[in-house]
């Protein structure tokens, strides 16, 4: 049976074709007895709205777009993205938004830009921070595109962001391991490129200078947020010749690599070497030990971002236009005093 058009809806429902789209736009100049009618008639004939024609007569698509400028292989080997992805997914299916996922790097997202921001084939963007000299970025503020970024940035001020504290995060991590009684206490960051490695690594160096212990550069190497970083970091670490008793890792999947050099090198944690990541990717409570850590709810940062920018799209600003949730400690068995 072929889907009647809208016409055929308007004179079944005795209306002009304008009210037929209004109502299907939810559009509020429609007495109420009108709109019931026309319900009434759509559901009996089950007629279901062209999404095109419904997207140029409100020249919204419902479709947001989520960014990550990232290769496709560290997206889906890294757990902390499928976490968020799902907070924002399914906070705007509750929504009835769809969501496209654009995964590209560096070189490509000039070309993105043109083929699907420009052209307006999505509502707004939610975007994953990267390099602090991303090209985009600077682009899509100058255009105007609705945009939530997930991260932050250190020059670009002016537009809406969600993020965990993430100094405060280090600083709590790097303050438990000087409890434990280590002093001498390593940090594997991530690329320092990004606003949240220097983050990290900033809150490590505040807890060590808070607690009157001095920094050493040698004790602080980049690791990429992959596990194939953290396992070089490590490495790199426990070559030195006074290696150190504990270890700040900036992330659990960096975390995962460490471990693989500790016991490729014949140690083991926590009693040859404590150690702590951050992010409570699932993955991290059945690691051997189990790996203590830093929460950051990262289903919430997605969701978050997501509500921040459909209440935008439906002309409600978000009140706070920098949120910034707040990280825990995760006390597990991968970190231990001090052994003289």
């Amino acid at each position: 049976m072929e889907q009647l058009t809208i016409r055929q809806i308007a004179q079944l429902a005795n209306v002009s074709r304008s009210t037929v789209s209004r109502v299907i736009n939810n559009h509020p100049s429609v007495r109420p007895e009108v709109r019931q009618r026309v319900l009434e008639v759509i559901r009996e004939q089950d007629y279901v709205p062209q999404a095109a024609a419904r997207s140029l007569a409100s020249r919204r698509t419902n479709v947001v777009t989520l960014l990550i400028p990232r290769s496709s292989a560290i997206i889906f080997t890294d757990p902390f993205f499928p976490l968020i992805i799902q907070g924002i997914t399914e906070t705007c299916s509750e929504r009835d938004y769809s969501v496209m996922l654009s995964m590209v790097t560096g070189t490509q997202e000039r070309d993105f830009y043109q083929r699907v921001l420009r052209s307006r084939m999505t509502d707004g963007l939610l975007m994953l921070s990267s390099d602090i000299d991303d090209p985009v970025l600077p682009l899509l503020i100058n255009d105007q595109m609705p945009l939530v970024l997930i991260g932050e940035h250190p020059y670009m001020q002016p537009m809406y962001t969600v993020d965990v504290a993430n100094r405060a995060g280090a600083v709590l991590a790097v303050s438990h391991l000087l409890q434990l009684g280590h002093r001498r206490i390593g940090a594997i960051t991530g690329l320092l490129q990004m606003k949240t490695a220097i983050d990290r690594r900033d809150g490590y160096k505040q807890a060590l200078l808070q607690a009157g212990v001095a920094i050493e550069h040698s004790l602080m190497i980049e690791g990429e947020f992959t596990q194939e970083g953290g396992y070089a970091a490590m490495r790199q670490l426990l070559s030195l010749e006074q290696r150190p008793s504990a270890v700040f890792v900036a992330s659990d999947t960096m975390a995962l690599g460490a471990l693989r050099a500790i016991y490729e090198a014949g140690l083991h944690a926590p009693h040859d070497i404590s150690l702590i990541g951050f992010d409570d990717v699932p993955g991290a409570a059945y690691t051997t030990p189990a790996l203590t850590t830093i929460h950051q709810p990262i289903q919430k940062l997605g969701s978050t971002a997501a509500t921040m920018l459909l209440d935008h799209l439906e002309g409600r600003p978000p009140l706070q236009q920098h949120i910034r949730l707040s990280p825990s400690l995760v006390l597990r068995q991968s970190c231990g005093p001090r052994v003289a």
